[in-house]
């Protein structure tokens, strides 16, 4: 009998550290993805996301990032080089530079934060659809 109370004993400690440590991913509040975006991405679009007026494009309100939604890992990896148009304004100034070694965990922490900061309203993109997008624009 102390066999079985012991397996249930482990199994409930398990249980609880599981669906604890789901609670708290599911209530983040993308510190990793803030700190990626601080290291990488706002020496351009600004720790505001607000971006270089006429230059850098921003990111806060951005209609560009529900509209290309699904181009967003590709062009963290890739780096951009065409014009595009960000709430009805041009940018082609400035190329954005590839990010070529940064992991797709970091790429779906970067664009997790982006999506959700600054007014954005854009959800939440898993791992597995930013290694399709990668896996997609493979250059």
């Amino acid at each position: 009998m102390k066999k079985h109370t012991g397996i249930i004993f482990a199994a409930s400690i398990l249980c609880s550290i599981a669906y604890f440590g789901l609670q708290s991913c599911s209530e983040t509040d993308y510190n990793q993805g803030k700190a990626l975006y601080q290291k990488k991405c706002a020496n351009c679009h600004i720790e505001d996301g607000t971006g270089l007026k006429g230059l850098i494009p921003p990111l806060a309100k951005a209609d560009y990032l529900i509209a290309h939604k699904n181009d967003l890992a590709c062009i963290i990896r890739n780096g951009l080089e065409t014009p595009i148009m960000v709430n009805e304004v041009v940018y082609n100034q400035q190329v954005m530079p590839a990010n070529e070694k940064i992991s797709a965990a970091d790429i779906t922490n970067i664009v997790n934060y982006i999506l959700s900061e600054w007014g954005n309203q854009g959800g939440v993109m898993t791992l597995s659809e930013i290694n399709a997008q990668l896996e997609a624009c493979r250059k």
